[in-house]
């Protein structure tokens, strides 16, 4: 079984609908810190049904959703969706 897509809206830094595609060769995912790379990871195990969320790098289960920034209001859900082939 393999995690073919990702879609993410709402969850942590994700505020506008994400989706990202695991194609064949996909070993990792880099970029800047802050950017959101172990939200990825978090949003895998929340879907997959992690209880725990200090394990989601978070302090209640509210910190799962988009809490808003300067220029965003905040969220009032979280969705994510995996797709396995």
């Amino acid at each position: 079984m393999l995690l073919k897509r990702l879609e993410a809206y709402g969850f942590k830094s994700f505020a506008d609908r994400t989706e990202i595609e695991f194609d064949k060769g996909i070993t990792a995912i880099v970029g800047p810190n802050g950017t959101g790379k172990s939200n990825i990871t978090d949003a895998i195990r929340w879907v997959l049904g992690e209880q725990n969320v200090r394990s989601l790098r978070a302090d209640k289960t509210e910190d799962v959703i988009f809490t808003g920034s300067s220029q965003r209001r905040a969220l009032n859900a979280a969705e994510v969706c995996l797709t396995f082939d």
